[in-house]
């Protein structure tokens, strides 16, 4: 059973939610608390698979215990319950929780954003990743996209779709704007996944701050410690795969969803790079040693891929499920039962062309273009050469740039 920890400083509001959730309590074991210092000394008794905070607290804010939440249990699933939507609270908490839900909240929204947050937590069976990416508050920007960014919004002759083009070269950037533009405080009523709508609806003075004031920008890692990596290499594979991935969908999918997947779905090498270098590196090592992909050696050495690192972080910030889902099994779509060319299938069919157009970890890439079985299952194998050629095309547009 799940434990869930609501922390507000109103006894009306914990009353509110004891209500609201009585016919949850053979699911979870909730426990409901006034403040700060009281969640701190819940957690130490027993901690929490959940913990839900308000925002405006006296003592102790929402900020600063999730902060320390983090810090002390970073397996923890961290929500803002707030009824305030400034901007400003919305950028101090983003590198702290993984949801933003605003009060009054409906019981069937808040149900299914714990629930939600319960199964993700499910899918990563390793205790050290789980941790892991509980705890990750940034993700690593190339600095040269960074410095470029920061230009662009400083430069009033400059419009927003200029930025745009910029933030889809970068995966940390583009993984924190979704962020923020699928929360609540933004209220927009329903899933974003393009880039570019983000930019436009969250406008010039949000990403400024999004951009200059987010922690989340300010680590700036100059290698991925692995010579088969760089990071700037990362970001061109990323790019191209989200380009492929867009093009290649059926009509009727989303092919802003298969874009932001595309452009996300290796972030858990970022991930894996920057926390736990020495783990990456012994999964390439053996990787190119046996000639196998590299999520087939992360299974046989640590039963979990940098792909379900990815999704769990993904999943945590709100991103729209079939992104979610797509970054998750990227290089196993079978996993998932479906029919036809699914977003899923468009990204894993982009990850291996645009691999081998760029020579990017090119063990991973014959499988998926040599399962005949499985291309004719999805209706792909009569356009597979046409979307060889369209990556090709495309990774030699990008080289000239």
């Amino acid at each position: 059973m799940k434990r869930i920890l609501f922390v507000d400083d109103e006894p009306k509001i914990l009353d509110g939610l004891r209500t609201l959730l009585r016919r949850r309590r053979r699911e979870w074991d909730m426990a409901f608390v006034g403040g700060g210092k009281e969640a701190l000394a819940a957690f130490e008794q027993q901690p929490f698979d959940v913990i839900v905070s308000d925002m405006r607290m006296p003592e102790m804010d929402g900020a600063t215990l999730l902060k320390e939440i983090r810090r002390r249990y970073p397996h923890a699933v961290r929500i803002v319950l707030t009824g305030h939507t400034e901007v400003e609270t919305a950028l101090r908490t983003i590198p702290i929780a993984h949801q933003f839900l605003t009060k009054p909240c409906d019981a069937e929204v808040l149900k299914s954003v714990i629930d939600r947050a319960c199964s993700l937590q499910a899918l990563l069976d390793d205790e050290l990743i789980r941790g892991l990416v509980g705890g990750i508050g940034e993700l690593p920007s190339v600095p040269r996209i960074f410095s470029e960014l920061s230009t662009a919004l400083a430069d009033p002759d400059r419009g927003l779709a200029d930025v745009a083009g910029i933030l889809e070269q970068d995966v940390a950037m583009c993984a924190k704007v979704l962020q923020l533009v699928n929360s609540s405080f933004v209220g927009l009523g329903r899933r974003m996944s393009n880039i570019r709508d983000a930019v436009v609806y969250l406008g010039a003075r949000t990403l400024k701050q999004l951009v200059l004031s987010v922690e989340v920008f300010r680590a700036f890692p100059a290698k991925l410690a692995h010579g088969d990596l760089s990071l700037d290499a990362l970001q061109r594979h990323s790019l191209l795969t989200a380009q492929v991935a867009r093009r290649i969908v059926p009509p009727g999918a989303d092919a802003e969803d298969a874009f932001a997947a595309g452009i996300l779905h290796d972030v858990g090498i970022l991930i894996l790079a920057t926390h736990v270098p020495e783990r990456l590196a012994e999964a390439l090592d053996s990787a190119k040693q046996k000639s196998i992909p590299l999520y087939q050696a992360e299974t046989e050495l640590y039963g979990v891929t940098h792909a379900e690192a990815g999704a769990y972080l993904l999943g945590l910030w709100g991103l729209p499920y079939p992104v979610v889902e797509a970054v998750a099994h990227h290089h196993l779509p079978g996993r998932v039962p479906h029919e036809g060319l699914a977003i899923l299938d468009a990204v894993h069919l982009a990850d291996a062309l645009s691999a081998e157009a760029q020579c990017w970890l090119a063990q991973d890439v014959d499988r998926t273009l040599s399962d005949s079985e499985y291309l004719t299952r999805i209706g792909a194998d009569v356009h597979l050469e046409k979307w060889r050629a369209l990556a090709k095309e495309l990774a030699r547009a990008s080289a000239r740039v």
